[in-house]
């Protein structure tokens, strides 16, 4: 399994209103991370993201991780925070 650090600032213009108060990553933005992570690691483009499950809220300046596990054409991701599972899925990559 590959692994891939990363943090979202708190400045990042994504997260204007979303949400004000109350500052949340948004999942488009989380699964752009994992995109750019597997496509730095495998060579490939990601072509789709069959599925995705969000399971626990991501903060801006938190530290996170993604893992990366290949198999054929799929990869399984997963984005934690410490022992805190974020996120989890699948994505093809264009081949």
């Amino acid at each position: 399994m590959i692994h891939v650090a990363d943090e979202v600032s708190p400045a990042h213009p994504a997260l204007a209103g979303h949400f004000p108060g109350n500052p949340i990553v948004p999942g488009a933005l989380l699964l752009a991370r994992v995109a750019h992570a597997a496509a730095q690691a495998f060579g490939a483009a990601v072509a789709e993201v069959p599925t995705v499950k969000f399971l626990a809220p991501l903060r801006p300046g938190e530290r996170f991780d993604v893992g990366l596990d290949a198999s054929e054409a799929k990869v399984r991701f997963r984005v934690t925070r410490g022992a805190t599972l974020i996120a989890s899925g699948t994505l093809s990559l264009a081949r």
